[in-house]
């Protein structure tokens, strides 16, 4: 078992930054693939970032050049660094865990065993 534990949301002004952590416990992360999703209210879970167990990054093009997804494996955490927030990024904001060990970044929710419970993000303009 995997537990995992966002932290760092908030409310923060259009232009603003977030650091947003996630705290994993009950195994280490360093063979897993870690990814972050967003989930607004009446739309589905979206695929935000995902970094592999070897470091590759992936981030979806609605954040690209604006996010960036890292991990620590001493301290068993990966956090997303949101810069130049727009109310469009509004969501909860869910770290999750790739147990599967692949060198592929899979995007679709199914392929994450284990999730967080989430940390609001609301941006205003």
């Amino acid at each position: 078992q995997v537990q995992l534990v966002e932290s760092g949301g908030g409310l923060v002004q259009a232009g603003g930054s977030l650091r947003l952590s996630c705290a994993a416990s009950g195994r280490p992360i360093t063979g897993y693939n870690m990814g972050w999703f967003r989930q607004a209210p009446g739309k589905e879970r979206e695929f935000v970032a995902a970094i592999t167990w070897s470091d590759a990054i992936y981030c979806a093009d609605s954040v690209k050049g604006r996010f960036t997804i890292s991990r620590d494996n001493a301290k068993n955490t990966v956090y997303l660094q949101m810069n130049s927030l727009t109310p469009e990024d509004t969501a909860v904001y869910y770290c999750a865990a790739d147990i599967r060990g692949r060198r592929i970044i899979e995007v679709d929710t199914d392929g994450y065993a284990y999730w967080g419970q989430g940390t609001q993000v609301t941006v205003s303009s």
